[in-house]
């Protein structure tokens, strides 16, 4: 369970090898984030950047179903996640 910064960082890592994994998703990723293989590798170390990753998998529930699934979190827990990093503790409006 997501409970601190620390267990929000590694979630937002694991979900970073996630998409890495699927050659399609990656691209994707990469595509609507600007980001190339070497911002990757730099941005694990980045909160900000963990934060856009998990923004872009909370984009699409399969997403989030799939990579919960695939690592054995609950389908909640990338949500809560993204609120202990930076912007993820302002209001969602939809």
């Amino acid at each position: 369970m997501i409970f601190d910064l620390a267990s929000a960082e590694i979630l937002a890592i694991k979900a970073i090898d996630w998409i890495a994994t699927d050659n399609e998703l990656f691209e994707i990723f990469l595509g609507s984030s600007g980001a190339d293989l070497n911002d990757v590798k730099a941005g694990a170390k980045d909160n900000i950047f963990l934060g856009s990753v998990l923004d872009f998998i909370l984009m699409d529930d399969d997403w989030v179903k799939a990579f919960c699934e695939s690592k054995s979190f609950e389908f909640n827990e990338p949500y809560l996640a993204r609120q202990f990093l930076p912007g993820g503790d302002l209001p969602n409006w939809t």
